[in-house]
């Protein structure tokens, strides 16, 4: 289940005592790694806000999640909408981007559901290397799981769960305090 190799399509799961705000107790989804850098979303990190907050074009109370820190003044999406034009496939039926225009006549027409679409203001990068710098010093576990995880509405045991999925050697991660130094 475990992945030596970085891609499209994995899930990055922080380690337990991560410091970083941004990416505490986190699950990540890799939407794209090639040799200038990779791009993911967090996908247990709920904004206060609703899609309808951020367009004023559109009212619709679909959650929107902070993707990372990178250009928070964006809004990304993914989905499993295959035939949205401009959509780029990710792995497994899970698409990122798209039309725009399309995604907010499906929302007027309530045709989309939370479980097919995830919004996210901004992003996490990585230049070239950096992910796996970040491999070696071990920030990150590469996990290969069911894109279902993905649209899952339980952000707060997301990262739990995942590990959970691991099996025994990982599973005791999940009561390890968050600041050790507290223990």
């Amino acid at each position: 289940m475990i992945s030596k190799i970085i891609k499209s399509g994995n899930f990055l799961l922080s380690e337990p005592f991560m410091r970083d705000p941004n990416f505490k107790r986190s699950v990540i989804y890799l939407t794209e790694h090639n040799e200038i850098g990779s791009v993911g979303f967090v996908l247990n990190q709920k904004s206060n806000l609703i899609l309808g907050d951020l367009l004023e074009d559109v009212e619709s109370d679909f959650p929107v999640f902070i993707g990372g820190p990178v250009e928070n003044n964006t809004l990304h999406f993914i989905h499993t909408l295959g035939d949205l034009e401009g959509a780029m496939e990710v792995a497994d039926g899970v698409y990122w981007g798209g039309n725009f225009e399309t995604i907010k006549v499906l929302l007027q027409t309530n045709q989309l559901k939370t479980d097919a679409i995830k919004f996210f203001m901004g992003y996490s990068g990585w230049s070239e290397g950096q992910l796996e710098g970040e491999l070696e010093e071990k920030a990150w576990i590469i996990v290969n799981t069911k894109p279902e995880i993905l649209f899952r509405d339980e952000e707060k045991s997301l990262w739990a769960s995942v590990v959970k999925s691991l099996g025994a050697n990982y599973a005791m991660m999940v009561n390890f305090p968050e600041d050790p130094q507290l223990n």
